[in-house]
């Protein structure tokens, strides 16, 4: 069931469902399931059918009518595409709140994603042990990123020095960028930037509070 690797543009909320299927095969898996409809599997992420065979039809064939996906195929299929059946070296920059909350996430090395190199810039960091990652001084990063040969940098600074680190990390050849920061940093068209911005995923719930709430009449 190979699949298919020539594709054209997919889209963000097809990759994000690629990412919902796969969780949800990894805890159908622990629950003893061999194979799952479409049907069954948009009930338990309240999808439908047919939108889950549409993203899948993206990346080739899967499955057999009438009879389901068969979980465990289908869910290393789904980590091939993702690109987490393999291991991923990453480099933190920023050993704040969010940063040590980060290297301490241990879900991480579980999916691939492996925090090789810390970097901060204060002195009194610069050294230290953190979570068995020695902690070096982000003026380094152009010589140990290859050296490590780190593909995915997560930037947890300061908004002011975010797009100064964002500079450095991709002069040290880095071309995948997760950014905490709360800013929009500017990037070449050959490197992937994804903003995880809290405060506008809070503004998003309040706005849905609230727009649920009845209407007072003026």
């Amino acid at each position: 069931m190979a699949t298919n690797r020539k594709l054209r543009k997919i889209s963000d909320s097809t990759i994000h469902r690629l990412s919902i299927y796969y969780r949800a095969l990894l805890a159908l898996e622990k629950e003893g399931y061999d194979t799952i409809s479409s049907k069954e599997l948009a009930k338990r992420e309240k999808l439908t059918p047919a939108q889950v065979r549409k993203d899948l039809s993206f990346f080739g064939s899967f499955g057999t009518r009438g009879l389901g996906y068969p979980v465990k195929q289908l869910m290393q299929e789904i980590a091939e595409i993702l690109g987490i059946n393999r291991a991923w070296n990453v480099a933190l920059i920023g050993v704040g709140n969010v940063g040590s909350a980060l290297v301490s996430y241990k879900e991480f090395a579980k999916q691939g994603f492996v925090i090789r190199l810390i970097f901060d810039n204060d002195q009194r960091k610069i050294g230290s042990n953190h979570k068995g990652i020695i902690v070096s001084d982000v003026a380094d990063m152009a010589s140990l990123i290859p050296e490590h040969n780190i593909s995915i940098a997560v930037i947890t600074v300061p908004g002011s020095a975010a797009q100064k680190v964002c500079d450095g990390v991709i002069e040290s050849g880095v071309r995948a960028i997760l950014n905490f920061a709360p800013v929009n940093l500017r990037v070449p068209n050959d490197v992937f930037l994804r903003n995880e911005n809290m405060a506008i995923e809070l503004e998003h719930l309040s706005f849905s509070l609230r727009n649920q709430e009845p209407m007072i009449a003026e």
